[in-house]
């Protein structure tokens, strides 16, 4: 007999800083995630700054062409590394906020360009990792298709921050699927005229 399919009933939408992109040598800076339904109503939310020694991380993100043009956040993102937690707990926090909210469901992930944060949660997070669910939703990938066939895009404010950035994410999802629920509405109602 066929094990019936588990519906989701929740999304675990994540937004990582880094000193980079390559998840085998940076490091996780910033970590916000937001717990929705999938009416995107808020049911949790976690955010933490990550504590690393400053001349490692300056270090790394001296190799960075990102971090070259935003000197004002790389000296914010080092002054604040004093005061930070370190990665072990955060990752904790995260698995602990994680089996609350989805007990036995696995998390599936939320984002944009997702697949970049979860190749850093794969490498430094793996007890975070164990309770994703392998499918993830990536606003990406609908803002690709909105962009190629209406033309249409989302603005966003990139302000690289990760609590920010999860609210542009949520924004930016809400805005194409309000988009397509409306144009279907028109197009029903005009096929009964």
């Amino acid at each position: 007999m066929k094990k019936p399919k588990e519906k989701p009933t929740k999304l675990l939408w994540i937004d990582l800083e880094m000193t980079g992109l390559d998840a085998q040598n940076d490091f996780i800076l910033e970590v916000a995630a937001e717990i929705t339904d999938f009416d995107l109503k808020k049911v949790a939310s976690y955010q933490a700054r990550l504590k690393y020694p400053r001349e490692q991380i300056a270090a790394r993100m001296a190799l960075s062409p990102f971090w070259a043009e935003m000197a004002a956040s790389r000296d914010d993102f080092l002054d604040a590394l004093a005061t930070g937690k370190s990665p072990e707990t955060v990752e904790q926090e995260l698995a602990d906020l994680v089996q609350k909210h989805f007990g036995t469901e696995p998390a599936i992930l939320a984002g944009n360009s997702i697949h970049a944060d979860r190749s850093f949660i794969r490498r430094w997070w793996p007890k975070l990792e164990a309770k994703l669910h392998y499918r993830m939703l990536d606003v990406t990938s609908l803002k690709v298709y909105m962009q190629g066939r209406y033309d249409l895009q989302y603005e966003k404010k990139e302000v690289h921050r990760a609590f920010d950035d999860i609210q542009e994410s949520i924004a930016e999802w809400r805005f194409y699927i309000d988009w397509l629920s409306r144009r279907d509405e028109e197009s029903l109602y005009s096929k009964e005229q």
